[in-house]
């Protein structure tokens, strides 16, 4: 069976963008609504997808933190490219984390990293989630079990470098978090299964933003910008970019 794979997007609306980072595993779908969402209130947006995903799951393990930056910084410049001067970032999960990066690397109007990792004490979970979106794809392939069993095995068994590469990453932003003046607004789910909780707390109290917030959504899982409580977060995402002072 052949699988319609996901594709980046831009929608384009008024002068003020935003650049939308999916999460880890995922891609461009993970903020797709917070896109149309936003489009309606007058804001562009782009969404990229990083090397590796929303493809075959063996695609992945190939792929590396380092193409994943040069994705998001060659997202960014599609944007400056396309003739937005002035840009914010809201990040998913590993998209968080990017955000962040990018925050402290590049001149942004303002960041939202949303269940972003600060910690990589994770691993059981990530691999957990791996395996899940490997076999959800495998099923769409319409394989059978055993065969789904064994490939997804491999997967997970050629996977300790993509995982190093991961927990690379996110200690290099958790040790630069500090040098983020950014108008800054932390979203955390209070049921995500997936990372440590107390990364919201470490984002919000590290980053030196005189403009900083940190909500927390009580009732949404990992990735909140599909969850029970979206329509509340894209409120408040809106607002956060609302506040902002942007020159047009």
């Amino acid at each position: 069976m052949k699988i319609k794979l996901p594709e980046p997007f831009t929608f384009e609306a008024g002068p003020r963008a935003v650049l939308l980072l999916h999460g880890f595993t995922g891609h461009s779908a993970d903020v797709r609504m917070l896109g149309r969402f936003l489009e309606k209130k007058g804001y562009t947006s782009h969404a990229p997808i990083y090397r590796g995903h929303g493809k075959e799951p063996e695609e992945l393990v190939k792929a590396s933190a380092d193409e994943w930056w040069e994705d998001v910084t060659n997202a960014f410049n599609h944007l400056k490219e396309l003739g937005y001067e002035e840009i914010a970032i809201a990040g998913l999960s590993l998209g968080g984390v990017l955000s962040l990066k990018l925050t402290y690397t590049e001149t942004v109007k303002g960041v939202i990293p949303m269940c972003a990792p600060m910690f990589f004490d994770n691993e059981e979970e990530l691999t957990k989630g791996y395996k899940f979106k490997a076999r959800e794809f495998k099923q769409l392939e319409g394989k059978d079990k055993d065969t789904i069993q064994n490939e997804v095995q491999e997967l997970v068994d050629n996977s300790q470098d993509m995982f190093a590469d991961l927990a690379d990453l996110i200690n290099e932003v958790n040790q630069n978090i500090d040098t983020i003046y950014t108008p800054t607004f932390v979203v955390q789910a209070r049921q995500d299964e997936m990372i440590n909780t107390d990364s919201a707390n470490y984002i919000y109290e590290n980053v030196e933003a005189d403009q900083k917030d940190i909500k927390w959504y009580e009732e949404s899982g990992h990735v909140i910008t599909m969850g029970k409580e979206k329509e509340q977060l894209f409120e408040d995402v809106y607002q956060f970019l609302e506040s902002l002072d942007w020159s047009e």
